[in-house]
């Protein structure tokens, strides 16, 4: 049986891990195993650019933690070697970087699950989210939408003004 204090520094982690889980946006549970220091150094690097929290957590703290949290459909994938990403703000981000490393080191690093919004996603899911445009591309998307009306509209008027006779003068005129 554990000493008092071990005890309590483990009960703090599973503490700590659930309130991470609990007020994530999204997060992704993956095998590391083979994994050379210089990638995990570039992985967190790009993670932690992202604002997305990536740890080795033990399988017990973690099965803990999620079982707290109702996510008891992951307690299956905890066997192993096991890190979590999660982020509290951006649903899209820890799935799409762990998926791009996933794909980079294909034969030592694999994705076992995920959760978002408190329910546990499938694999499909997750590559679905990974293949989501970054923010920005996505409002640049936006807009380009929004403004390719008034461009036709703006074309088809030049055009009407050139065929009746004049070009740019007339149809300031």
């Amino acid at each position: 049986m554990p000493n008092a204090k071990v005890l309590s520094e483990k009960q703090a982690i599973v503490a700590e891990l659930t309130e991470k889980i609990k007020s994530a946006a999204a997060g992704v549970i993956v095998n590391y195993t083979g994994i050379t220091v210089a990638e995990d150094t570039e992985m967190r690097r790009k993670l932690r650019e992202n604002n997305v929290d990536y740890s080795v957590v033990k399988n017990t703290l973690l099965r803990f933690a999620i079982n707290n949290v109702g996510l008891t459909e992951l307690d299956s994938l905890l066997n192993g070697t096991t890190s979590i990403a999660i982020s509290q703000d951006d649903a899209v981000a820890p799935a799409k970087i762990i998926k791009e490393f996933a794909d980079k080191f294909d034969d030592h690093f694999e994705i076992k699950g995920g959760f978002m919004d408190g329910k546990v996603i499938s694999m499909d899911e997750i590559n679905a989210l990974a293949s989501i445009p970054a923010v920005p591309v996505l409002q640049a998307q936006v807009l380009g939408t929004m403004l390719a009306p008034i461009t036709s509209f703006a074309v088809v008027i030049k055009a009407i003004a050139e065929k009746l006779g004049g070009g740019e003068e007339a149809a300031a005129e």
